[in-house]
């Protein structure tokens, strides 16, 4: 129920932000890193609706820019897959988690170069080129739209 309750809070952020219509790829790739980032923020698989609020500031924090947030999901996931095999229980939970991370780790989207595909010198003069696209991985793009949810939630 962690993870559904999760992917529901993600959604609301988004939506709650206007920034992408539902529905769209790029509305999947924000929901399920944001969903990642709740579900493995909380170490007890119960988030409650009252910790959401007081948990903003912490989900700001690892979805900000340079935050190594794919090593973070890595190493937390690895930590509650050998949680679970100690337990000799699978979580349905990590299961859904693990189906998500998959899918973002593997999807890659169409996207403005965000990451600095112009070299440095460049980019101070010319600020972000929207035209130029880039095939990212489909978390990279919902990173930064998770972030900006939560800033204006």
């Amino acid at each position: 129920m962690a993870w559904l309750y999760a992917e529901y809070i993600a959604d609301e952020l988004l939506r709650t932000g206007n920034l992408i219509p539902p529905g769209t790829i790029e509305f999947r790739a924000g929901r399920e890193t944001l969903a990642l980032t709740i579900y493995l923020s909380d170490s007890s698989d119960e988030l409650s609706g009252i910790r959401v609020v007081t948990s903003l500031d912490e989900w700001l924090s690892l979805t900000t820019y340079g935050h190594p947030w794919e090593t973070w999901v890595r190493e937390r996931l690895a930590e509650r897959t050998a949680a679970d095999r100690r337990r000799e229980v699978i979580s349905p939970d990590l299961e859904l988690a693990l189906a998500s991370w998959r899918w973002l780790s593997r999807t890659e989207l169409l996207a403005a170069d965000l990451g600095g595909a112009i070299p440095s010198h460049q980019a101070a003069d010319l600020g972000v080129d929207e035209s130029e696209k880039v095939w990212t991985p489909a978390w990279q793009l919902g990173l930064p739209l998770g972030h900006l949810a939560i800033h204006l939630f």
